[in-house]
C-alpha cells in the first residue's frame, strides 16, 4: 500500500470517507444534517481539494481505506505562528478492516512532509484517546499554551 494525495477525480469516495468518520465519531448523524452533508460537502471538496485542502489517501486496488485532511489556514502572523500559515488535522480515518497496519501513520508523515515543504508553521488537531499516541510517535506535542480550547455555535 502506498500514500497518494487525493485528486478531484476521488471526491464520492472522499464523501463516503468523511461520513464513515462522522458517523463513528458521533455514533450517528442526525437524518436532517445527514443529509445536508451529503449534499453539500462534494461541492466543498470541489472548491478547497489542492487549494487550501489537502488530502492523503491509502487506496486498496481503486478503494480508498485510509485517510487524511490538511486544511490550510493564513492568519496574521504571530511569534505561536510565524509566517501566518497554520493548519488543521482532520478526517484521520481508516477503514476498520485495514487498522493496526500503519496507514495513519503512513499518511501522517506523508501529510507533515508535505507542511514543511510549504513552510505551514505550526498543524493542530483534537486526538482522540486511540489517536493520541500516533500523533505523538509523528512529532505532535500536548498545547501548553495555556489557552482553553472554545467553540461558539451558531444556533
Amino acid at each position: 500500500m502506498k500514500v497518494e494525495k487525493a485528486g478531484i477525480e476521488d471526491v464520492e469516495a472522499l464523501v463516503k470517507m468523511r461520513l464513515s468518520y462522522l458517523i463513528e465519531d458521533n455514533g450517528s448523524l442526525d437524518a436532517q444534517d445527514l443529509t445536508v452533508i451529503e449534499r453539500d460537502l462534494p461541492g466543498f471538496f470541489q472548491a478547497h481539494l489542492d487549494r487550501d485542502l489537502i488530502v492523503y489517501v491509502i487506496r486498496d486496488g481503486r478503494t480508498i481505506v485510509s485517510c487524511a485532511f490538511l486544511l490550510i489556514v493564513e492568519k496574521p502572523m504571530s511569534p505561536a505562528f510565524i509566517n501566518g500559515k497554520t493548519g488543521i488535522v482532520l478526517n484521520v480515518y481508516t477503514c476498520p478492516l485495514y487498522r493496526r497496519r500503519g496507514c495513519a501513520k503512513m499518511i501522517m508523515e506523508a501529510l507533515l512532509s508535505e507542511a514543511r515543504e510549504a513552510e505551514i508553521s505550526v498543524i493542530e488537531l483534537k486526538a482522540t484517546e486511540d489517536g493520541y499516541p500516533l500523533y505523538r510517535s509523528v512529532g505532535f506535542t500536548d498545547d501548553g499554551s495555556g489557552y482553553h480550547m472554545m467553540n461558539w455555535r451558531n444556533q
